[in-house]
């Protein structure tokens, strides 16, 4: 008999569909005083990889030159037989070419704007965040998952 923690766990394609299905992910990053810097993020996906941006001057980015490693986490799920979840241990790269940085900025309004915005206003918009801003690339190396709604209400 399989395990409670072998039934939990995410399939690749409930893993794809819990992440388009979700909005934020926690970011956390070691923080220069040893402790765990933990902030949220608006994400996109792209293949294996989940990208973010944020401002070049952000306390993430500082902790990420100095240990290009983050923990990912998305969850969701009100009470214990609801929770449901992803995490991920990630290589990160940043990058803060301009044309790169755009481009994850387009895709990231393309995924939360409302569309009540002219897309000229939402390009112009980005293109003058853009050249404060850094690409976050986490490449995931570890994935934990779990999806205490398979238990059906056991535990």
């Amino acid at each position: 008999m399989a395990s409670k923690r072998d039934q939990i766990v995410l399939t690749p394609d409930e893993i794809d569909a819990f992440l388009e299905e979700q909005r934020t992910v926690i970011v956390g990053t070691n923080g220069p005083r040893g402790v765990p810097h933990m902030m949220p993020l608006w994400y996109i996906v792209r293949g294996t990889e989940i990208w973010g941006w944020t401002f070049t001057k952000a306390q993430k980015i500082k902790n990420l030159e100095r240990d290009p490693r983050a923990t990912l986490l998305v969850e969701a799920g009100e009470t214990y037989d609801q929770l449901r979840g992803v995490s991920f241990e990630c290589d990160v790269e940043l990058d803060d070419n301009y044309e790169v940085v755009k481009a994850v900025g387009i895709d990231l309004f393309t995924r939360y704007g409302d569309g009540n915005y002219p897309v000229d206003a939402v390009v112009q918009m980005i293109e003058a965040q853009a050249p404060k801003r850094t690409a976050l690339k986490f490449i995931p190396k570890r994935t934990m998952s779990w999806d205490h709604r398979k238990l059906g209400g056991g535990y």
